[in-house]
């Protein structure tokens, strides 16, 4: 998968969470939980949401590592590579 197509899929994928968010207003280099306004419950849902979408396996020690949309797409594209 393709950087492009990853950020497609984790953009779908907060908008099923928080579906009131316009993506084109995020900030790719800023804290993503911030600027959405996302709790505990709904960073969590978004990620296993993120996990069950790309098969891709997130460990909770990874967790603190997703903080911007950068972040968390450039994870996910190099977790797809292993």
């Amino acid at each position: 998968m393709t950087n492009a197509d990853i950020r497609t899929v984790v953009l779908s994928t907060l908008l099923k969470i928080a579906p009131e968010v316009d993506p084109q207003l995020l900030r790719p280099d800023r804290p993503l939980r911030r600027q959405v306004d996302l709790d505990s419950m709904d960073w969590l849902n978004f990620l296993v949401a993120l996990h069950e979408a790309l098969k891709v396996d997130i460990p909770e020690t990874d967790y603190a590592r997703l903080v911007t949309l950068d972040d968390v797409v450039s994870y996910l594209e190099a977790a797809t590579k292993r």
